[in-house]
């Protein structure tokens, strides 16, 4: 089937490794801005199914222009609009813990499933829903896994005394899918959260981790503040060597430099979001899971499924 990827500036490396393991043409979008905030995106010629390549970290500022390029692929033929997210926002906000807050995870899903006729993201940050065809409905909507990623990431320079630590207990089917490929033993903490920054941790059985070096596993780095407490603990308990890696580090250079502080030698992520932490590709994981897309046809413009926002 021909198709042909299309990718922001902020994307393009890792949408342009992508588009080469798929043998398909990656093109660049034009966006700027006007004097008054408002975006202008201009697309280039399109195959009838166009991938649309971006990350959704620092979403606000994307999304807009995100949905005009949607719409501007389908003013040039594609009758088949694509949207791979490797980081997906808004994801976290799953419920209104308070009285009257929006729940975000649902507006941001139906919107995606308004715009596009599937999606593909990494690891989506969900708690109380099942997957993430409940968020985007009326979709294909894949979320592709990155503990295979992470455990090759991993496999060149590690022990095999090396005990990988999971944050909390959603953690712990992650924390177990990154070390059994490795044959690595686990560890999971307990968290309780207090606040967006303030966080009360304990790790069972951390005693084992005396004179090992560890690896602390999570899905998304945001804060760190989580990590930073880990860390810790652990190096109270005597771990000989304490790094971090994680599918999407949001981090910022403040944030990095607090995990350094705490103990943390070094922190690894894939390249789902842009950043010094960006060590291992995730593109090979996307085409395996893009593949199979490929072969189903193209719904008509009159067949194709509508959300009202």
């Amino acid at each position: 089937m021909r198709a042909t990827l299309h990718a922001f500036a902020d994307s393009l490396a890792a949408a342009e490794r992508l588009a080469n393991l798929l043998g398909i043409v990656c093109v660049p979008i034009e966006a700027r801005r006007f004097t008054d905030g408002e975006a202008l995106v201009r697309v280039a010629l399109t195959e009838t199914t166009a991938l649309l390549y971006r990350s959704l970290d620092h979403p606000d500022g994307k999304l807009i222009e995100l949905l005009f390029a949607a719409s501007a692929l389908r003013d040039r033929g594609a009758t088949r609009v694509m949207l791979v997210a490797p980081y997906l926002c808004y994801m976290r906000q799953d419920t209104a813990f308070r009285p009257g807050e929006c729940v975000s995870q649902k507006v941001i899903g139906s919107l995606i499933a308004a715009h596009f006729d599937a999606v593909i993201t990494v690891n989506p940050h969900l708690h109380r829903v099942e997957s993430l065809a409940q968020v985007v409905p009326g979709i294909p909507a894949i979320a592709v896994s990155a503990a295979g990623t992470l455990a090759e990431m991993l496999r060149s320079d590690i022990t095999t005394d090396t005990i990988l630590i999971g944050p909390d207990v959603e953690s712990r089917l992650w924390v177990q899918s990154v070390a059994e490929p490795l044959g690595l033993s686990v560890i999971v903490g307990e968290k309780r959260r207090l606040g967006d920054r303030e966080v009360s941790l304990t790790i069972p059985d951390i005693e084992r981790v005396r004179g090992r070096p560890v690896v602390l596993v999570d899905d998304l780095i945001s804060s760190g503040v989580t990590l930073q407490q880990s860390a810790l603990l652990l190096k109270a308990a005597g771990a000989t060597l304490i790094e971090a890696c994680a599918t999407h580090c949001l981090a910022t250079a403040s944030d990095l430099r607090a995990l350094r502080e705490a103990g943390i030698s070094r922190v690894q992520s894939t390249d789902t979001v842009d950043g010094p932490t960006a060590s291992a590709h995730i593109a090979p994981a996307l085409a395996d899971a893009l593949t199979p897309l490929f072969s189903e046809s193209s719904p008509s413009s009159a067949s194709r499924k509508t959300v009202s926002l």
